[in-house]
C-alpha cells in the first residue's frame, strides 16, 4: 500500500477473506498505535509524542472464507464504479513504476494489463569449458520465462465475465482475455520477488533490516 501511495494512489479495498478480522483490527488500531507515545502508569494518561498517520482512505471488504480470486474482485464490483482499477495479490513486492504502468495500460487500449517479470533464479550457476569450471556466475533474474507479477490493471467490463465466488481470476479470467487478444504485458526489468517461502520472508527480511530494500521507495 505504500508503494501505491507513493505513486499517488491512495484509496484502497482490501478483499477480506481468512483472518479478516487481524487484519481489521491491524487497521482499527494502526491510528492509536502508530509513532512514539508516554504513559502515565499512575492515572493512565497517554501523550503523543510524534505521529504520522496516512492519508489514505481504506475499505474493509469481507468477500467469504472460500472464495476464488475472480469471484473476490467480483464481490467488490458495487465499490469499483464502473473504472478502471489497479488490484495486486500482495504477496509480491516490487519496484515497479505504477504511473508508468498506468500509461502503459492506458496506451494499449486493452481489457487488462499484467506486469510480466522475470523471476530471480534460485541457484547461482556454473559455466562450463568441456569437464572445467570456468567460473561461478552470481545469481540473477532469468533472462526468459515472463511470469504474472502480481501488478494488474483491469476494465471495469472485467467483471462481466465473473459469474460467481468459484472464478479462479488467473485461470478463468486472464487466460481468457489473452486468448481474446485483450490483456496486455508490461514488462518490468526491475526488482521483483515474490514471498511465498520462509526462505523468501527470511530473504527479504534482511534486506529490509539491512536498509537494502529495492521496492522501499516511499520515505
Amino acid at each position: 500500500m505504500k508503494h501505491y501511495a507513493h505513486y499517488g494512489f491512495s484509496e484502497f479495498y482490501i478483499a477480506l477473506g481468512y483472518r479478516g478480522d487481524v487484519i481489521k483490527r491491524y487497521f482499527l488500531e494502526y491510528h492509536d498505535l502508530a509513532g512514539s507515545m508516554t504513559i502515565d502508569l499512575s492515572n493512565g494518561e497517554i501523550a503523543t509524542q510524534t505521529k504520522h498517520s496516512e492519508d489514505w482512505l481504506v475499505n474493509l471488504i469481507d468477500t467469504g472464507i472460500d472464495t476464488m480470486t475472480g469471484g473476490r474482485i467480483k464481490r467488490l464490483e458495487q465499490w469499483l464504479k464502473g473504472e478502471s482499477f489497479m488490484m495486486t495479490y500482495g504477496d509480491g513486492v516490487s519496484n515497479v513504476d505504477l504511473r508508468d504502468l498506468l500509461r502503459f495500460h492506458r496506451s494499449c487500449g486493452r481489457l487488462g494489463t499484467v506486469t510480466a517479470v522475470r523471476p530471480p533464479a534460485r541457484f547461482g550457476a556454473l559455466e562450463l569449458k568441456g569437464d572445467l569450471v570456468l567460473r561461478f556466475a552470481e545469481k540473477s533474474q532469468t533472462t526468459e520465462g515472463w511470469i504474472n507479477g502480481g501488478f494488474l490493471i483491469l476494465e471495469p467490463s472485467v467483471l462481466e465475465s465473473i459469474h460467481g465466488d468459484s472464478t479462479i481470476l488467473e485461470t478463468d479470467v486472464l487466460e481468457r482475455l489473452a486468448a481474446e487478444g485483450q490483456l496486455a504485458a508490461y514488462r518490468h526489468e526491475g526488482f521483483w520477488q515474490g514471498m511465498d517461502t520462509l526462505r523468501d520472508v527470511r530473504m527479504l527480511e534482511n534486506l529490509w533490516q539491512g536498509g537494502n530494500a529495492p521496492w522501499k521507495m516511499w520515505q
